[in-house]
């Protein structure tokens, strides 16, 4: 493959002409005839030849495009798609201490292979055939018994899984708005809620949080002079100050939501990195007036999309249709399979609790480098891989984050996050993503060059 296409880029092969014939080309490199059959079929599959049955293969009138990686770009809007551009796009070599998500070697990859490797036995309706419209019934049940577990008494008809976290929200947001609506937001909040509501065109509303949830006094001005539809929100290791929701807050919470006829989403993606659960919105309310969603993202894999919606029955009947309307069917058979084996695993759970364990000496680690740069946590978290951090008076983390980008760092400023845009001296930091020395040597050299 390799011969043939530098005969095509040096032109010693012009668009056009006829390839060596299999039986030459392979007594002229000394390999077998199948070996060349395999590269030829390769180079058409890639475009660069094309067979003519019965004549043999040409290179095609015009070369392929040249592949590159399309970089970070420091000059686009601090907004909330920031963090998520410049962490995606980033090439191997790029630092993310402001990503959303673990090092792959922090991941339960030898429980992946095996789930992976037993798909080789399944039957072929599951590597071929859409999925369920539900999503897979063993994965459900898997699920309806965690949350019983909890509390939450539920069974597998009241669980519909979808193809992301985001495609759960997503459904949701076609099922219960119209453009113009209210959705109330916690401010901060994680920025693909904004993103995502922006695309519904509906008006977001935020609600300062605090430690222990959002602002309750606000919540209640909030619903009373906006009507809101919505509120949105992580309950469980808050993203990204680390909050968890206090009994009271959450109690105070469904009461004004219920009288206001507000629905409640509780994403409870970050549940698992609680060494103990806190307060629950859906188990306190019993999917009445909540919906909880979620995905296994950050715990299992970003690569095995999947992710759930839990909520009333009659209300999943109605998303069942948009889901096959938007997506026709379920989440990936591939997926569902990989991820219930995964659950399912002996190992899951003790890779969680490591999980854990290695989190909590990394936050004390980085909290204690962040603060000897001046920069301070808000909180100590109860889980969890963010830490949301204050810079030194008079700094400003947009400025920095761009800064950042020529060192191949991604930073996570605070104004993506802040609906108000009152979070300009604030950061998210990830803790799992800032083993080398690089990050911290950056800001030391990024503070005192703004200071100057």
């Amino acid at each position: 493959m390799d011969a043939i296409r530098r005969k095509v880029s040096t032109r010693s092969l012009a668009p056009g002409e006829k390839l060596p014939s299999i039986r030459g080309f392979a007594k002229s490199m000394q390999v077998s005839p199948s070996t060349v059959v395999e590269a030829y079929d390769r180079l058409a599959a890639e475009g660069l030849i094309r067979p003519r049955p019965g004549s043999g293969f040409y290179v095609t009138g015009s070369l392929p495009l040249t592949l590159a990686e399309v970089e970070p770009r420091s000059d686009r809007a601090v907004d909330p798609f920031w963090v998520s551009r410049q962490s995606l796009d980033g090439g191997p070599d790029m630092l993310r201490p402001g990503c959303g998500w673990l090092p792959a070697d922090w991941m339960p990859n030898a429980a992946i292979r095996r789930a992976v490797r037993s798909l080789a036995k399944a039957e072929d309706a599951v590597l071929s055939d859409y999925g369920a419209t539900r999503g897979s019934l063993a994965l459900r049940g898997l699920l309806a018994r965690q949350f019983v577990l909890e509390g939450l008494k539920t069974g597998p008809e009241q669980i519909l899984l979808t193809a992301s976290g985001t495609q759960a929200i997503d459904l949701v947001c076609r099922f219960l708005l119209q453009p113009g609506d209210t959705v109330v937001l916690d401010d901060p909040c994680y920025f693909n809620f904004q993103a995502l509501l922006r695309a519904h065109r509906v008006k977001v509303v935020g609600v300062p949080m605090t430690p222990t949830g959002p602002d309750t006094t606000s919540f209640a001005e909030v619903l009373e002079t906006h009507r809101p539809r919505l509120y949105v929100t992580n309950s469980a290791i808050h993203n990204p100050t680390g909050a968890s929701l206090s009994p009271q807050a959450a109690h105070r919470i469904l009461t004004l939501a219920a009288a206001h006829d507000v629905t409640v989403v509780e994403d409870d993606i970050f549940a698992d990195f609680e060494p103990e659960p806190s307060a629950r919105l859906a188990v306190l309310d019993g999917l009445a007036w909540v919906i909880r969603i979620g995905s296994f993202s950050k715990t299992l894999s970003a690569s095995i999309r999947c992710g759930y919606i839990a909520a009333r029955g009659d209300w999943i009947e109605g998303l069942i249709d948009l889901q096959v309307a938007t997506n026709f069917g379920g989440p990936s058979p591939i997926a569902t399979t990989v991820v219930h084996d995964v659950l399912a695993d002996g190992s899951y759970r003790k890779h969680l609790a490591s999980l854990r364990s290695r989190l909590a000496k990394r936050r004390r680690e980085m909290a204690s480098t962040l603060e000897a740069l001046g920069i301070r946590p808000w909180l100590e978290p109860r889980g969890g891989f963010y830490l949301w951090c204050r810079l030194p008076r008079g700094h400003d983390a947009a400025t920095i984050a761009r800064l950042a980008l020529a060192d191949r760092i991604v930073l996570a400023p605070g104004n993506v996050f802040s609906i108000a845009q009152t979070a300009t001296e604030w950061m998210r930091f990830n803790v799992a993503q800032m083993a080398d020395p690089k990050v911290p040597a950056f800001l030391r050299k990024a503070l005192v060059s703004q200071r100057g």
